[in-house]
């Protein structure tokens, strides 16, 4: 009876164990399944279209080298998609609209009901109307925040932990503020001067070489401080050896409108004659310059990737430039006094006390109204900035500056070795060394920064002056004149033979070059007749007879 009931209960114990384990596989099949069916959609999106048809074609060669490609591209989609996967885990989202709702429409409050307490703390107002209007700056990584009043009030705040680091009065006219290469300097363009102060407020550096700067803007990939004086001179200077790089006086005025372009360290400067202008440090004259607008340009703004260009002028348009093909591919009505693109393209346009945000979400370069916000009454927008690797606006205003939400402004996913918004200081003396290794010299930049390394396309031979080919030819003569012959028999070796085998070498050195003159003197005489006005003088050549058509 007892072996009878210990068996029993090892049959039950077997069989719940086949049953847990069968209840195991089915839900890893099933999370695999899901996994597929995920990894296929993210390949999917990698892909170039549906593969070719290749059963049609009659060419056995041309159908195994499709086949070979098509295999190459699927498994380079499947690649990606494994790397975002794993790389990339966090998805960035946009808001979206219910049934016959707009997203415009979408308040700030709104949105403040829906979020997390980490998300909510970056919706606030710092109002300070006795010494606005303010200007900001971000570091690269979002960490912190620079800001700076007109009256000389200077703030750097902690976006992590929205604690105030250090807050100083220079006591004297402040027009804009940039962060250098990390969080411990920053440049000020003050009354007179330019300076460069250190995270703790001491003033490090005064640069009187650039005189009384409207804005200021940093290169980062080649530690170059670049700034525009209200005498429309441009300057650069390497804050790492304190040289001065370029100093060109741009000819169009004063402009207060500069931005850098980050894919190829292109300076823009927008002109009171609606003209843009594109500046290198190692050209006197701008590389490109541009017609905008029929009135001043009060904006400008560059997209992350460096081909599209959003301007805005006095008369109303905001137009956004494909600088691949420097084309117009939209013009919206609108008056935006700042301009600035996020890190996934979305644009924010500031005006008076009203901010309007807009997304590209089709990918065809239209862009369309995503979001609006008004600022308290009598506020007037000086500057919008959005942080990067946070889904945040930054706004500098009359009465101080202040933040708001923006669903799908920041990339969610951060690379470590490029910004890393939590790095240590001994990360961060790290990166500094390494940044400052692989600077880049200011020759790199051009439009086209691609070109560099590549190799120079051979150009056309030029021609040879007369004096060349002389010379050319006389040490063609001197060679020929100095060959040895060899000793032959009697009757073979006499000295007329020499002399004449010796002038036939010279003349066969000779026959080339003649050739060459001949053919020259050619091509100049049928340049003559087809040209009868060179012929005549100026006075009648309205009387030479024109050949019909």
């Amino acid at each position: 009876m007892w072996l009878s009931s210990a068996a029993a209960s090892a049959d039950r114990h077997s069989a719940t164990v086949r049953l847990s384990l069968g209840l195991f596989f089915f839900i890893m099949g099933a999370k695999k399944e899901n996994n597929d069916d995920e990894m296929d959609e993210k390949v999917k999106k990698y892909l170039r279209g549906e593969a070719a048809n290749l059963e049609g074609l009659k060419d056995k060669k041309l159908k195994g080298q499709l086949a070979v490609r098509e295999d190459l591209y699927g498994k380079s989609a499947k690649t990606a998609a494994k790397i975002e996967k794993w790389l990339l885990p966090s998805e960035g989202g946009y808001l979206e609209a219910e049934g016959i709702e707009k997203t415009w429409r979408i308040k700030q409050e709104s949105i403040a009901r829906e979020i997390d307490i980490s998300s909510s703390k970056n919706q606030y107002d710092i109002v300070l109307p006795e010494l606005g209007p303010y200007t900001l700056d971000f570091t690269s990584n979002g960490r912190y925040m620079a800001a700076a009043g007109r009256k000389g009030h200077l703030a750097i705040v902690d976006m992590k932990t929205l604690n105030l680091i250090k807050e100083i009065q220079v006591k004297e006219t402040v027009r804009d503020v940039v962060y250098l290469h990390n969080e411990l300097f920053f440049a000020v363009a003050q009354k007179k001067y330019p300076y460069i102060y250190n995270r703790d407020g001491t003033e490090l550096h005064c640069l009187k070489e650039h005189g009384a700067v409207l804005r200021l803007q940093f290169l980062k990939n080649h530690f170059l401080l670049a700034s525009i004086n209200k005498f429309g001179q441009l300057h650069y200077q390497d804050v790492t050896m304190g040289e001065m790089v370029g100093n060109f006086r741009t000819g169009l005025g004063r402009t207060d409108v500069m931005q850098v372009n980050p894919f190829n360290g292109v300076v823009a400067l927008g002109h009171s004659s609606g003209t843009v202008t594109m500046w290198k440090p190692t050209s006197s004259v701008p590389l490109v310059k541009m017609l905008c607008h029929p009135g001043p340009v009060s904006s400008l703004a560059f997209h992350p990737n460096g081909h599209l260009m959003a301007t805005s002028g006095k008369e109303n348009k905001i137009k956004i430039w494909d600088l691949r093909k420097f084309e117009v591919i939209q013009t919206m009505p609108g008056h935006a006094k700042t301009l600035n693109f996020s890190q996934k393209g979305l644009l924010a346009a500031g005006t008076g006390s009203f901010i309007k945000i807009l997304a590209d979400f089709s990918g065809s370069q239209n862009y369309n109204s995503y979001m609006t916000h008004s600022m308290a009454k009598g506020y007037q927008v000086g500057k919008v900035l959005f942080r990067p690797y946070e889904d945040v606006l930054g706004i500098g205003h009359s009465m101080g500056w202040s933040s708001i939400l923006i669903p799908g402004s920041g990339e969610p996913n951060f690379d470590s070795w490029v910004a890393n918004p939590f790095e240590t200081s001994k990360q961060r003396r790290e990166k500094e060394v390494h940044s400052l290794l692989d600077k880049l010299p200011p020759e790199t930049i051009m439009l086209d920064p691609t070109k560099v390394g590549t190799v120079r396309a051979p150009q056309k031979k030029e021609k040879p002056t007369k004096k060349e080919i002389e010379a050319e030819m006389e040490a063609a003569i001197e060679t020929a004149k100095d060959t040895d012959f060899k000793k032959k028999t009697k009757g073979r070796n006499k000295p007329s033979k020499r002399a004449k085998k010796r002038q036939e070498m010279i003349e066969r050195a000779k026959k080339p070059f003649l050739e060459q003159q001949i053919q020259e003197h050619e091509r100049s005489r049928k340049k003559q007749k087809t040209n009868p006005e060179t012929e005549m003088p100026k006075s009648l050549q309205r009387f030479v007879r024109q050949k019909a058509a």
